[in-house]
């Protein structure tokens, strides 16, 4: 396993996430997005507004309680944004700790508001290229997402760890974790209540799993 020093994931863009060197081959870390919300739904940038889940939403994360019965998770982190803790409810999990640093990015002015419209005034702009004016940079996006891996990573002797959060923020988990830098979240498409399956290879972080299919959101096309 590469060591902080070997480690070339970020350069001046941030330092690579470096694994425990005690996650061994078989660990499961699971990212769970939250369900389906109007915002989401409709394309606008959803961080600290609190909104509930849409009954599409509701039955996408009860679609999930199968799945995370046999996982058997040893802890379970969640969010503190009421779409996420409904969704963990709703699959069955019993949340272990709340913490502010699973929430959605900040996305300061442009909250509430959808890429077509933040175009028009900002052409090109994009979450992983720019950050959030007014909200959060890459930099503590990844502090967060940095802390929650580490935390998350120290319980995996235990057993399955499972992340209930949203979307960018995920996104930036799965990049981190394989060393890439926030940025690298733009490659890893993310769906509403789509698990994703993070581990170990010969002590090499891996994706197992990504953007599995909700088996809800094959059966709807809308609500």
């Amino acid at each position: 396993m590469a060591s902080t020093a070997d480690a070339k994931a970020g350069s001046e863009a941030g330092p690579a996430f470096v694994m425990p060197e005690d996650v061994d081959d078989g660990a499961e870390l699971w990212l769970v997005r939250h369900g389906q919300t109007e915002w989401s739904r409709d394309g606008k940038h959803t961080g600290r507004t609190d909104i509930a889940l849409t009954p599409l939403g509701e039955k996408q994360a009860r679609a999930l309680a199968g799945m995370m019965a046999r996982v058997k998770p040893a802890l379970v982190l969640c969010s503190p944004r009421e779409r996420a803790l409904r969704t963990a409810e709703l699959a069955g999990l019993e949340v272990d700790e709340i913490t502010e640093d699973l929430g959605e990015w900040d996305y300061g002015d442009y909250e509430g508001r959808t890429s077509a419209e933040i175009h028009e005034t900002d052409p090109g702009w994009t979450i992983f290229a720019d950050g959030a004016p007014g909200g959060e940079d890459h930099e503590q996006v990844r502090r967060r997402a940095d802390r929650v891996l580490a935390r998350a990573a120290a319980a995996l002797s235990e057993g399955p760890v499972v992340l209930v959060a949203h979307g960018h923020i995920s996104r930036v988990l799965g990049a981190r974790w394989v060393g890439l830098t926030v940025s690298g979240g733009a490659n890893l498409l993310l769906n509403e209540a789509a698990p994703s399956l993070l581990g170990a290879e010969k002590g090499v972080p891996v994706i197992a799993h990504w953007n599995r299919p909700n088996p809800a959101s094959e059966e709807d096309t809308g609500e």
